[in-house]
């Protein structure tokens, strides 16, 4: 689970923004809200954040995204670091970009926090918190290692970090070198952390397709629930001479595919779903079809991209919904503009199967962004759980937890102090010269 992050000096985040989950005092839905008893602290299974266009939403969404995949897939030897600095200040190109995270993995706590240029990892550190008590288990600055002696393959450690490039992370290093005290932490970021973005498509084709997955009549009763008008999803087989491959792909799938390997395809028109597999020798493909019920109660087949764009936005988010509401789940997705195609009721749907299920005992979360006004209900989220994104006139983007409003009660109409401006998040509209919309400062955040 994440429980806090910050962002410095990246893309529309001059500043340092922090972002957390731990629960408020607040009591409303207290009964979903997950305890870690260790800790003494509670850790919100939601949250959404609200905003303009332009406001910064996306940008802390690619903030995770850019530090998954550089501790995941890590850099190439002499290669830059693309990391995308604050670029509206004259110094933001002389300072690092700053990343900082406090996880819950297997109910312990770590924090992993680092600083990196285009050139180089300047800094890197991971900390354990044990309750009260933290034990830093490597601090890496100034071109040095400091680690704790105690640990098991601390004899390694050195020579690990001697193999480390300046453009790659200590982390991602010692768990390709087989450093397992680490790996934890690397796992989360490969594994627990699921980032969705607005034209993500879900890859795992072939349970979608594939009658005898457990999960396979889920999506369709959902499916029929959410008025797509989908009865099921199938798959068809196909001819592979059929596709209108590219010779050179054709070619290299013939090479590579091996008996039992699978690959999966999104084809032309836009959105068709393929996967192809060898089987007793035989190159074999799959595509993912639609079927309808006909009025004498028989089925008709249409190809996914013949569906709407909604319909093709749930088949993508329900395998989400699905993992994160599965028993045991740790999975935390964050899913960018969620509400992309989507009724407001369908999307609020969503939220209240996966929010019935939440309970104390819960380890997965959900964090989306969403322009979807409608969605910002305190029926639905805790104050806690809603923020919201604003740019400055500077350019500079902050992140915002209502609960830090003083006068946003739960009994409050959020939506509407909200559309009023008086949150802030909206769009500064130009009409003529004059400004439509303004600041926020109508209502008071706690402490100014």
């Amino acid at each position: 689970m994440i429980i806090r992050c910050s962002v410095e000096n990246w893309m529309s985040f001059r500043n340092q923004v922090s972002f957390s989950m731990i629960a408020s005092r607040e009591r409303q839905h207290g009964a979903r809200v997950p305890r870690i008893g260790k800790y003494k602290t509670k850790i919100l299974p939601v949250a959404a954040i609200y905003g303009g266009n332009a406001s910064g939403k996306t940008n802390f969404f690619k903030a995770l995204s850019f530090v998954k995949r550089l501790v995941v897939e890590g850099t190439q030897t002499d290669s830059r670091i693309p990391v995308d600095l604050f670029r509206l200040d004259p110094e933001g190109a002389n300072r690092p970009a700053r990343f900082a995270f406090e996880l819950l993995i297997d109910e312990t706590i770590y924090e992993f926090s680092f600083a990196v240029t285009p050139e180089a990892v300047l800094e890197e550190k991971l900390v354990v918190i044990s309750g009260n008590s933290e034990k830093i288990l490597y601090d890496r600055r100034d071109g040095t290692l400091y680690f704790d002696l105690t640990l098991k393959e601390s004899n390694r450690l050195q020579f690990v970090f001697d193999g480390t490039r300046d453009n790659q992370l200590f982390l991602t290093n010692s768990v390709s070198q087989k450093v397992e005290t680490f790996k934890p932490i690397y796992d989360w970021f490969k594994n627990t952390l699921i980032l969705v973005a607005p034209d993500s498509k879900f890859e795992e084709l072939d349970w979608l397709m594939d009658e005898r997955h457990h999960w396979y009549s889920d999506i369709n009763n959902m499916l029929s629930q959410l008025d797509t008008g989908i009865a099921r999803l199938s798959g068809e087989e196909i001819p592979i001479d059929s596709l209108s491959l590219p010779e050179p792909l054709k070619k290299k799938i013939e090479e590579e595919l091996k008996e039992g390997m699978s690959i999966r395809l999104r084809g032309e028109p836009i959105n068709a779903r393929l996967v192809i597999n060898r089987k007793n020798g035989e190159l074999m493909a799959k595509k993912m079809v639609t079927f309808h019920l006909k009025s004498d109660g028989t089925e008709a087949g249409f190809e996914t991209w013949q569906e709407s764009a909604g319909s093709q936005r749930v088949i993508d988010l329900l395998p989400a919904f699905l993992e994160l509401t599965a028993v045991g789940s740790k999975k935390v997705y964050f899913i960018d503009e969620v509400d992309r195609s989507l009724h407001t009721l369908l999307t609020k749907h969503l939220l209240d199967t996966y929010l019935a299920g939440c309970t104390t005992e819960t380890r997965a979360q959900l964090i989306v962004t969403t322009h979807d006004v409608l969605l910002m209900d305190q029926e639905l989220l805790r104050r806690d759980e809603m923020w919201v994104a604003e740019r400055d006139a500077m350019g500079v983007s902050n992140l915002i937890s209502f609960s830090e409003y003083k006068d946003v009660r739960y009994d409050k109409d959020i939506r509407k102090s909200y559309l009023q401006g008086r949150l802030g998040g909206i769009p500064r509209i130009l009409l003529g010269g004059g400004l439509v919309y303004s600041c926020r400062d109508e209502v008071s955040r706690g402490g100014d």
